[in-house]
């Protein structure tokens, strides 16, 4: 017995509108995934042929390349559509780096968070909000 209910019925069939087309996915988990939807199911899981995952740290972004990429669909967020001609424009600051430069970059970025949630504990007596 499936649990999809109708309303699901509509994820399904808007999902047919991209079959065979370049989409962005963004996950629940901030990630952006970039393919070519393949395939899908009555779950909106999702199957992206030639998928990368674009990482952005600032002004510094990085795709990583994963190849044919399952995605389950409770995760998905948004899907979006980009047109597979054409090149995609990112805004002219952004800077592409490597695999590693990115991961520093993601290390750093969850270090200094990290920092700055253990000095707002420190300094919670203020009510600085």
């Amino acid at each position: 017995m499936s649990w999809a209910g109708s309303a699901d019925m509509y994820l399904c069939t808007s999902l047919a509108n991209y079959l065979d087309k370049k989409v962005l996915l963004q996950l629940r988990d901030g990630r952006m995934l970039i393919g070519v939807l393949r395939s899908f199911d009555q779950f909106a899981n999702a199957v992206l042929q030639g998928a990368y995952e674009r990482i952005i740290v600032g002004n510094l972004y990085c795709d990583m390349r994963l190849g044919l990429y399952v995605v389950r669909g409770e995760n998905i967020l948004l899907t979006g559509e980009l047109d597979l001609e054409s090149e995609e424009v990112l805004p002219q600051h952004m800077t592409r780096v490597s695999e590693p430069e990115i991961k520093r970059a993601q290390k750093a970025e969850k270090e200094a968070a990290v920092l700055q949630r253990s000095i707002r504990k420190r300094f919670d007596f203020l009510d600085l909000e």
